[in-house]
């Protein structure tokens, strides 16, 4: 196992590990002799669980702008800026010989961009793609006459608001619709700088818009033409995202394999959360959606709570634990050998060693535990016993849990239920408030849970949504709030299902894990070069790209998927996307991608700095070594790895939550061992997902596992939130017994499919809700037009039907 290990995490940057722990810089300046033995030591550190670093990573909506403009290029589009320079300057020198960009005033400034708009409606194919790219340039910053890279986003700033001012984004927007559906055009010429600037400029309105004079305003410009609200002329009448799902569809399909995914894929992430909005922005919706249904506050703001957190030291692995085994056997052969006799042992503390350095070495084996306290199981079974450190050592934890405890109604009647029928020997179905003959503890115990009850919008939004059901005619008409989110919910319903297979599809074929198949589809179209690598040194920074190309595209897919999750639900709970990502086999998708040496992919160094945007427009290459290809950054986690993996573990929650079937699933899967190696990384947030996913599924794993696990066990308790009635630990919860999971579906399934049929198709009216008319007089009064054949046969008719017919008048009547 650990020889595997060691293969993984130091791969090559060309293999599928994404490149090597070891820090190559470091790694060079030693000599050669003790080169060797610095890297084994590094690889033990690396597959050791105790002595990985804690993480200084901060979760956030995006990374910092330098970082997202730069990974929105790739390597292999080196040539393409000195293009985009090219077109601007020749168009430029026409209007303005004598003068540079940086030199105009404002004034002129906006004449050229003018122009600039009026060349993109040009008929010839060939004058439109320049002039894109001199407008792309322009949002590049025109990089030519700056200096450094600070001025570089100074100018790029200045220019893209006001490209914004003229109308570009509008202009580009229907370039690229026309494009997309011009299926004779095979060719991403002119897609490549429509979608590059749309995204710059999605990146600088969401890094730049808080403040200026001018921000305001055009935030507001620019939010109505990205959403294209009702009545709007522009693309279809329908968000900019529904095109590019669109796109990815198209693409997926295999009816437009040239577009440039990982761009279509971060402009949608982008469009996304600049319309609907980011994480802080959901905690404010949920806020004031609670306020307006009149439901109790958040006990707390969760992204305070996570911030806060710090990491817990993982369980340790199987080498470590055999490694403390055989130190213990050792101090405790030593211990014996040093006593005299027994009188003498007697006389000594036993609990302190004779030996100082032995002390240093218990000290470093547990600087990094858990911060609980062991369970007595595990000290006696795994841990050597813990030595106490000095006062001035001990740190000082808060008390007290991070999360308040919640309580759901459903459990309170279950609790209830169970005491009326010990205690008195019948029940009172949902009754919660009957307390009469239970004994004064199980009255507390009901005091308390309805302390921590917890009321949830999707709660309140599933009554009212059965109401409307039940009494579709007299529940009166629903008020549906116009918001991005549902703007968003019915341009994407008609093709949902369609659109997150498509996005699972690429997900599949970007992540680490998966191998090569002649069928699957090709994501490297847009970073493959025109002449393939001759020499060993471009075949590494041909291997770097296609890395970091697909750790970009996990990204933006892994961020789409959450933002819709999140939006969705909380828009309304039947918006339900989840169950289309189930059906999608997202489940174990994800948890292919967590079955690798995670570390190796969050530690992976796939850039190379000198060659990322703007730094390669500004300075001058350097000659590109294999060392300056390897060095890659000083950082000690690659920050969209591990924004990728909280992701996914987050989606993964997402859609396992509250669904047993789908817990089931992951035991079905073997999820358990592979979260465990993903609490490897310290980092809080992380963990904190991991032992989500790990406490809904303890019940179902054996007693077996959870006494072998208690250090997994104990930070759970210490850091996921608590339900009081939950016997997550135990599993003789009512939840664990056999269940109908398909019949589970199904009913989640007809109950959306209602939701949407009676909000959303207008088409298909139920017959029996029609008006009926039951006034006498105005249906015999009403003129009807008999078929032509009925008039010609109504004496046979009359005949046949009446006359010939007996009719016992009495037994009519009676």
């Amino acid at each position: 196992k650990r020889k595997t290990l060691i293969g993984q995490s130091n791969m090559d940057v060309g293999g599928n590990g994404g490149g090597s722990i070891v820090n190559s810089k470091q790694r060079a300046m030693l000599p050669n002799k003790s080169r060797g033995e610095f890297v084994r030591n590094q690889r033990k550190d690396s597959e050791g669980f105790s002595e990985s670093p804690d993480l200084e990573f901060e979760y956030a909506d995006t990374d910092k702008w330098s970082a997202e403009l730069s990974e929105l290029y790739s390597y292999t589009e080196g040539p393409e800026f000195l293009l985009n320079r090219k077109c601007f300057e020749e168009e430029f020198r026409i209007h303005v010989s004598d003068k540079k960009w940086t030199e105009l005033d404002v004034a002129q400034h906006r004449a050229h961009a003018m122009r600039l708009l009026d060349g993109l409606e040009v008929i010839t194919r060939e004058k439109r793609l320049k002039v894109a790219r001199a407008i792309l340039y322009m949002a590049q910053g025109t990089f030519a006459e700056c200096s450094s890279e600070a001025q570089v986003q100074h100018w790029m700033r200045y220019n893209i608001f006001l490209l914004l001012d003229v109308g570009t984004f509008t202009a580009l927007v229907e370039l690229l619709n026309m494009e997309v559906d011009n299926s004779a055009a095979c060719s991403s010429a002119v897609r490549k700088p429509a979608i590059s600037l749309a995204d710059i400029m999605h990146q600088t309105q969401l890094t730049h818009l808080s403040g200026g004079p001018q921000g305001r305003p055009l935030k507001q410009i620019f939010a109505l033409s990205a959403l294209s609200l009702p009545g709007s002329p522009l693309y279809n009448n329908e968000p900019i995202s529904v095109m590019l799902f669109g796109m990815v569809t198209k693409f997926c399909s295999g009816h437009a394999p040239h577009f440039p995914m990982k761009k279509v894929l971060l402009l949608l992430w982008k469009s996304i959360l600049f319309t609907l909005g980011g994480f802080e922005q959901l905690q404010t919706i949920k806020v004031h959606k609670r306020e307006q249904l009149r439901l109790p506050p958040l006990p707390e703001d969760s992204i305070r709570v996570i911030r806060s957190m710090r990491a817990a030291s993982p369980p340790a692995s199987a080498s470590d634990l055999i490694e403390q085994q055989q130190k213990r056997a050792r101090r405790e052969h030593k211990s014996l050998t040093k006593q005299d006799n027994l009188d003498a042992f007697n006389e000594k503390d036993p609990y302190k060693s004779d030996d100082p350095r032995e002390d240093e070495d218990d000290n470093d084996d547990n600087d990094n535990s858990m911060e609980v306290e062991p369970f007595p199981m595990e000290r006696d079974e795994v841990m050597p016993p813990p030595i106490p450190h000095p006062p001035s050592e001990r740190v000082n934890f808060p008390k007290g849990l991070p999360w308040a405890p919640k309580v759901r109604e459903k459990d309170i009647e279950h609790f209830l239920e169970s005491s009326r029928s010990k205690f008195i020997g019948y029940t009172l179905g949902n009754d919660t408030d009957t307390v009469v003959g239970l004994p004064r503890p199980i009255h507390e115990s009901i005091r308390t849970l309805k302390q921590h009850k917890y009321i949830s919008i999707a709660e309140i939004q599933i009554a009212k949504e059965d109401e409307f059901q039940k009494t579709p005619l007299s529940g009166g008409e629903e008020d549906v709030e116009m918001c991005s989110t549902e703007l968003l919910y019915q341009g994407i319903l008609p093709s949902l299902p369609q659109y997150m297979i498509a996005l699972l599809k690429i997900l599949l074929a970007a992540a680490p894990t998966s191998k090569a198949k002649t069928d699957s589809i090709n994501i490297l179209a847009d970073v493959l070069p025109e002449e393939m690598p001759t020499t060993v040194l471009q075949s590494m920074k041909l291997g770097v790209d296609v890395n970091r190309h697909k750790e970009i595209i996990v990204k933006a897919i892994s961020a789409i998927l959450l933002l819709l999750l999140k939006h969705f639900k909380l828009n309304h709970i039947y918006q339900y996307m989840a169950q289309h990502l189930v059906f999608a086999n997202c489940i174990p998708l994800i948890l292919k991608f967590f079955n690798q040496n995670i570390m190796s992919y969050i530690t992976a160094k796939n850039s190379i700095s000198v060659l990322d945007f703007p730094y390669c427009v500004v300075h001058e290459l350097p000659e590109l070594t294999a060392e300056s290809l390897e060095a890659g950054d000083i950082n000690q986690f690659c920050w969209r790895n591990l924004f990728s993996c909280i992701n996914l573990l987050r989606i993964l929650n997402k859609l396992t939550k509250w669904k047993h079937s789908r817990t089931m699933m992951l035991v079905v899967f073997k999820s358990a061992p592979i979260l465990k190696r993903a609490l490897k990384v310290k980092q809080a947030m992380m963990q904190l997902y991991v032992l989500k996913l790990l406490k809904v599924q303890t019940k179902y794993l054996g007693r077996q596992w959870r006494k072998s696990n208690m250090k997994t066990m104990s930070a759970i308790y210490q850091k996921v939130r608590h339900r009081l009635n939950d016997d997550w630990a135990y599993g003789n919860d009512l939840d664990a017994r056999p269940w109908d999971f398909q019949a589970e579906e199904c009913a989640l399934r007809a109950n959306i499919e209602r939701f949407n049929s009676r909000r959303y198709d207008n088409n298909q009216s139920n017959p029996d809700f029609l008006p009926v008319d039951n006034c006498l007089q105005s249906v015999l009064g009403q003129r009807v037009d008999l078929p032509e054949d009925f008039q010609m046969n109504y004496d046979l008719w009359l005949e046949r039907e009446v006359f010939s017919k007996p009719i016992s008048w009495e037994e009519l009547l009676q």
